[in-house]
């Protein structure tokens, strides 16, 4: 049976890296794969992401716009993407999905959380991943890994306290939900990856 994987975290956490592990993983595994990515996934929803993640000088993005270019985004992924090929057989795995989007604008934006969870049972219902490898991992060190790397996009631009706030809502979701695991993603990497493995090992016997 098909499964819809999410890989979720703050700035810097490795989500590229698990994502790599993962597909190592899969390989033998798996027939059909589909390695996508949010905000985006899908022509228009990359359109959205370019809008999202460009600090744009001429114009404020407000939180309230933000959060529903978001979803906006997510939607289109989920309807012309993820649903489709999952109902093809495939597997899906996502740089991010719906959490992002209830730790970084319900928590990071300080919007009422309520409110952003109310908006994201609407669209997605009960359409959720079957696992969520939720990478934990201390937002100074993870905003020191992003500086190093590239030009930070719009988002990772904000202050420390943003990432503080946005990780309480992940690490509180991922103690609330059965299928979600945390992983301590400041770990050497082969300690990162033997952790992933172990996860996706128990995926595969249920």
């Amino acid at each position: 049976m098909a499964k819809f994987i999410a890989i979720e975290g703050l700035e810097g956490a490795g989500k590229s890296t698990a994502i790599q592990i993962i597909k190592t993983y899969l390989t033998d595994k798996v027939a059909d794969v589909v390695y996508t990515r949010e905000p985006g996934g899908t022509f228009l929803a990359e359109k959205i992401r370019r809008i999202l993640i460009t600090p744009y000088k001429e114009e404020a993005l407000c939180a309230e716009a933000e959060l529903l270019l978001m979803y906006a985004s997510r939607m289109q992924h989920v309807n012309t993407l993820i649903k489709p090929a999952l109902l093809q057989g495939k597997w899906v795995v996502s740089d991010r999905f719906n959490w992002s989007s209830l730790s970084y604008q319900g928590g990071g934006r300080d919007l009422p959380f309520e409110q952003v969870k109310q908006l994201n049972d609407l669209l997605l219902g009960e359409f959720t991943p079957d696992l969520t490898i939720y990478l934990d991992i201390p937002p100074e060190i993870g905003l020191k890994r992003a500086r190093q790397r590239n030009t930070l996009d719009r988002i990772e631009q904000e202050e420390l306290s943003f990432f503080e706030r946005a990780r309480d809502i992940f690490l509180s979701l991922t103690k609330n939900t059965s299928t979600a695991f945390l992983i301590d993603a400041s770990q050497p990497l082969d300690k990162v990856k033997k952790d992933i493995e172990g996860v996706l090992g128990n995926c595969f016997h249920k």
